[in-house]
């Protein structure tokens, strides 16, 4: 098992994907990012990732050599981490090892071109604003990672509007959540269900991608494999999906 350093070593091991190198978290400076450690055996590619909603181990190559480093990696971290990778590796590990219990199934989709959505109504948020866009998660979306105020959450971007004819409060928004160098990264997509069908989550996300797409070179995000309209949302962006699996260490009796 070989411990890489940079985050050029990661995208040569890794082939440019964008799991491995979001996993990563890198910096401008090739640099890895806090706590963040890969090696590579054979085939296989491990990343660890330390975050505060979730540790992570994004996994990839063939089965046997990713079931070997899975193995090591879990070693050198502990048992914190969930594992991430192609749904199919995913569930061959499972397999392999029998204190992965499976978790669920996700897509993750990138892009790398420019939206080209009408984007009008969205921009970024104030202080203020982000602040009020709050209650659309406490209300609709309790369950995000990102959310505002919280570690790693960079901006927001939203469109704001009336509910009900009560003053200009956010309808739709999205984050910068966990964007590292080489991908940027959305979360925290929540639409108030008064201002759904207006195609406001496309603008919001549009906005937020172009502006991820020209820092980056790369926009990504995570999304359920049963959250049918969002994916369609997304692939009307010019998104295109990856069907991953996550799988977290249980005690087994």
């Amino acid at each position: 098992m070989e411990e890489l350093a940079r985050l050029s070593d990661i995208e040569q091991a890794s082939a440019g994907d964008g799991l491995s190198l979001w996993a990563a978290q890198g910096r401008r400076d090739d640099r890895l990012g806090p706590g963040v450690r890969a090696w590579r055996q054979g085939s296989a590619l491990a990343v660890a990732s330390p975050n505060a909603r979730q540790n992570r181990l994004a996994i990839s190559g063939d089965g046997a050599d990713a079931a070997a480093l899975a193995r090591r990696a879990l070693a050198e971290v502990g048992p914190s981490y969930r594992l991430l990778g192609e749904a199919a590796l995913i569930d061959a590990l499972v397999g392999q090892l029998p204190t992965l219990t499976p978790v669920h199934n996700f897509f993750w989709m990138e892009t790398t071109r420019p939206t080209g959505a009408a984007t009008a109504g969205a921009r970024w948020l104030d202080a203020r604003e982000e602040k009020e866009a709050t209650s659309l998660f406490d209300r609709f979306f309790p369950d995000s990672y990102a959310q505002p105020g919280r570690t790693g959450v960079r901006r927001w971007a939203g469109v704001l509007g009336e509910v009900n004819g009560v003053g200009a409060e956010p309808l739709a928004v999205a984050a910068d959540a966990w964007s590292a160098a080489g991908c940027g990264f959305m979360g925290g997509v929540v639409t108030h269900p008064a201002a759904r069908g207006r195609g406001l989550a496309r603008a919001v996300s549009g906005f937020l991608l172009d502006a991820l797409l020209a820092q980056h070179g790369r926009a990504a995000l995570m999304v359920l494999t049963g959250n049918t309209p969002a994916i369609a949302t997304y692939e009307r962006l010019g998104m295109h999906k990856r069907r991953c699996g996550a799988a977290a260490h249980t005690t087994r009796s």
